[in-house]
């Protein structure tokens, strides 16, 4: 099966191209032998079948980073190339297109966008384009499915340049200058509604109020709408449907105690527990499908949402100020975002970031104050029952750690701190299909990750409760527990699971009996204290094993610094 590369720039379109040209039938993972997430897929062109690969965005073949080094192999490795290209910024993107074709390779360039340069007054002529490259241009506006047809067709068509050869960087930019004034006329016009809406929300002064509305109204769309599925549909399937029946199905054949405690606890027929038991089959299904997936879902389908629309770019750039005063630049938005959907994705997108001082800070500070979405639904749930003051404590405390800890690390860490070079895109109107396979990638990873990690850390807080090791451990740390942080001796449990899964150890906290204030200050410790151990593994390849013992030294300082503030000013002495 011949191979498709689908490469482009950053923002320029290329997931709906991708998700056009493919369906339904694709796959996610990491390139052999790194972390770089790219996509593939297939598709069929006449009676032949292509695989297509949706190839990291970068904005050159000179790599300087592991997506770029990527992007570069995955060129190598393609029998055709699709070049997506902006048609609104076609002088940023032909430096790439240059590149691309200097490789000889077979290219069909997509000239995506292309409505956007009828209302932005760009005329651009196709056939000398064309001609110049010396390869197939096709217009295509991929949100609606315009010239996708046109563009399967062509690739019967791709072929090397013959014209365009290798180049320095100077010469190719010259060669850049020469083509946009061959071929690209520039209109003078009114702006558009969409364009006066762009330019307001990234203006600090009206940018940064909505801001804080979008990140307020999408976080608190999440926390309703997941509530409500958990509320009216899962918590009655599981506690009048599943539990009365695996119960039933368990007592028939497992007379052993012990066997009996591991599969569903105590539960009965009449009281199936999902919540305290710590059976795999009770709890342990419970807390991943019950209480956390309605979150994770609603998260990943609004950062699908944000991401499709174009607005992620605009406020990277509204907090790059603020951020470079903790040593980053707003492209350091992207992992904390994609840290409170999972902090595993969150810790690999830290490579985004230019220098290792950069990717130090941006993978500590999201450690410590960035809960991910499976722990942040476990928050919401047990102490949502006892309003959203406690709820804003918790956050309120995280994002002021955030702050002080950024203002520190900047100062004790050695290293440069470069500016943001960050391509912004019109504002899209979403399609639905993309943000939808989007959101089903994200979550199908999430599951595949969390379900085995979910049981294995039930079954194991199963064994040390039956063995009577968490007795001992709550005896050994009782002094830590009770006197710094007023929490009860049985918090060790959580806080022992917490390295295994944050979520579960959160959940953990119910069956103690905690006053409110004894539950925000456990749920800021386990927010703080370590990462869980799929984060804390890729930590450990993304910092080393040196930088990590340092960032791991400053999770536990914080933590029981934090724990000890906190339980003074919630307790009192």
């Amino acid at each position: 099966m011949k191979k498709i590369s689908l490469m482009g720039c950053p923002n320029v379109g290329k997931s709906v191209v991708f998700s056009r040209l493919t369906g339904v039938n694709v796959i996610s993972s990491n390139y052999p032998g790194t972390t770089v997430d790219f996509t593939k897929g297939t598709t069929r062109i006449g009676s032949a079948k292509f695989e297509l690969v949706d190839v990291p965005g970068t904005y050159s073949l000179e790599p300087t980073s592991k997506a770029e080094e990527v992007a570069q192999t995955m060129l190598e490795d393609a029998d055709i190339v699709i070049n997506v290209v902006d048609a609104t910024h076609l002088e940023r993107n032909l430096y790439l297109t240059l590149e691309i074709l200097a490789r000889k390779k077979p290219t069909v360039v997509a000239l995506n966008l292309w409505d956007e340069t009828k209302h932005i007054g760009i005329d651009i002529d196709l056939d000398k384009l064309e001609t110049l490259l010396d390869v197939p241009v096709v217009p295509t506006c991929a949100i609606t499915g315009e010239g996708i047809k046109e563009l399967s067709s062509e690739l019967s068509d791709a072929r090397p340049s013959k014209i365009i050869e290798p180049m320095s960087e100077g010469e190719r930019w010259l060669t850049v200058g020469e083509i946009i004034k061959e071929v690209q006329v520039v209109h003078h016009r009114h702006h558009t509604t969409w364009e006066r809406i762009a330019d307001i929300t990234v203006k600090p002064a009206t940018g940064i109020p909505i801001a804080i509305m979008v990140i307020l109204l999408t976080f608190l769309s999440i926390i309703w709408i997941g509530n409500w599925i958990i509320e009216y549909l899962l918590d009655p399937l599981f506690y009048d449907y599943y539990g009365p029946w695996i119960v039933s199905v368990v007592n028939t054949f497992s007379a052993d105690e012990l066997l009996h405690d591991i599969l569903i606890g105590n539960s009965t027929v009449q009281s199936p527990d999902f919540t305290e038991s710590f059976g795999i089959l009770t709890t342990g299904l419970y807390v991943i499908f019950g209480m956390v997936l309605p979150f994770v879902i609603t998260f990943y389908f609004m950062l699908s949402l944000l991401e499709d629309v174009g607005y992620l770019p605009r406020l990277a750039v509204l907090v790059d100020t603020g951020l470079h005063k903790l040593g980053l630049h707003g492209s350091a938005i992207v992992p904390t975002i994609l840290g409170f959907g999972c902090n595993v994705p969150g810790a690999l997108a830290t490579r985004i970031m230019e220098t290792e001082k950069q990717r130090f800070i941006a993978a500590t500070l999201m450690a410590i104050a960035v809960p991910c979405m499976a722990q942040s639904a476990m928050i919401f749930g047990i102490l949502g029952r006892y309003g959203l003051k406690w709820i804003l404590i918790v956050y309120c405390t995280l994002f002021l750690l955030y702050v002080l800890i950024g203002l520190l690390l900047k100062k004790i860490v050695k290293g440069e701190s470069p500016e943001l070079l960050l391509e912004v895109p019109p504002y899209r109107k979403p399609d639905p299909l993309t943000i939808l396979k989007k959101t089903w990638t994200k979550v199908y990873g999430f599951l595949v990750e969390a379900v085995p990690f979910v049981l294995l850390g039930v079954l194991i807080v199963n064994l040390l409760y039956i063995t009577g090791i968490i007795d001992a451990l709550a005896t050994l740390f009782a002094p830590v527990l009770t006197t710094l942080l007023g929490l009860p001796e049985g918090a060790i449990a959580a806080l022992i699971m917490g390295f295994l899964r944050k979520d579960i150890a959160i959940g953990m906290l119910v069956p103690l009996g905690m006053s409110p204030e004894q539950l925000t200050i456990a749920c800021v410790i386990l927010s703080t204290y370590f990462p869980c151990i799929a984060t804390f593994v890729v930590l450990l390849r993304e910092l080393g094993i040196k930088d990590l013992l340092k960032a791991t030294g400053l999770m536990i300082a914080v933590s029981l610094s934090v724990g000890t503030i906190m339980r003074l000013i919630l307790i009192g002495i």
